[in-house]
C-alpha cells in the first residue's frame, strides 16, 4: 500500500473518532475504501449503521441531535421533570429526576415515539454530556465554579419533549468549590 493511501486512511480514521466527519451521508464517499481492508471495512460498517455514526459526542454540539421537536398534542398529559441535585457524601453529586407523566424506557431507545416515555438528555454548561434512563445519576468531577446542570424529556427517538414550543426540562446551578462540591 502506498503511503499516501495509508496517509489518507489514518485522517479518515482520526475523523472518525473525532466525530468530525458529521454524518452518514458523508460517510458514503469513503466506501471506496471497503476494497482495502481493515479500516476500510470498519468504515462500511459505520455508514451502513446509522446509530454509531449518530451518538459521536459533541457531533450536535450539545443542542439535542438536530431532530424536530415532540410537541405534546392538547388533551394529553403534560410530562415535567424535576430535578434536584443531591451533595454526595464523598464527592460529587447525585442529580434525582422527579418524573410526572413520563416513563423512563431505555427498552425502547432508537425506536419510534411513544407519548409519555423515552429517556433524559444531561446538559452540564449547555453541552450534552450523556442520556439518563433512571431517575437517578451519579455526576462525579467538575472544575471549580459555577455550572448549569439540565435535563430534558427526550422521545424515545432522541426529539426533545415540547410544550407550547417550550422544551420539557429542568435545570439547576452549582456552585463547585476546590474541594469538589
Amino acid at each position: 500500500m502506498k503511503l499516501i493511501e495509508l496517509m489518507k486512511l489514518k485522517l479518515i480514521a482520526i475523523s472518525i473518532v473525532l466525530g468530525s466527519v458529521g454524518s452518514v451521508e458523508n460517510f458514503q464517499h469513503f466506501q471506496n475504501f471497503q476494497h482495502l481492508g481493515g479500516i476500510g471495512r470498519l468504515i462500511g460498517l459505520i455508514s451502513s449503521q446509522p446509530s454509531l455514526a449518530h451518538e459521536s459526542p459533541g457531533h450536535h454540539g450539545g443542542e439535542g441531535h438536530g431532530h424536530s421537536p415532540m410537541e405534546i398534542p392538547d388533551g394529553q398529559p403534560i410530562p415535567q421533570v424535576d430535578l434536584v441535585v443531591h451533595p454526595d457524601s464523598i464527592r460529587g453529586w447525585n442529580l434525582e429526576m422527579r418524573l410526572t407523566h413520563f416513563k423512563l424506557a431505555p427498552e425502547h431507545v432508537n425506536q419510534e415515539a411513544t407519548l409519555g416515555e423515552g429517556h433524559a438528555h444531561l446538559y452540564i454548561n449547555g453541552e450534552k454530556v450523556t442520556r439518563i434512563y433512571g431517575n437517578w445519576y451519579y455526576l462525579s468531577d467538575l472544575k471549580p465554579g459555577r455550572h448549569q446542570i439540565r435535563v430534558g424529556l427526550t422521545t424515545n427517538d432522541h426529539r426533545d419533549l415540547v410544550h407550547q414550543g417550550q422544551p420539557i426540562e429542568d435545570m439547576e446551578v452549582i456552585e463547585v468549590t476546590s474541594s469538589g462540591s
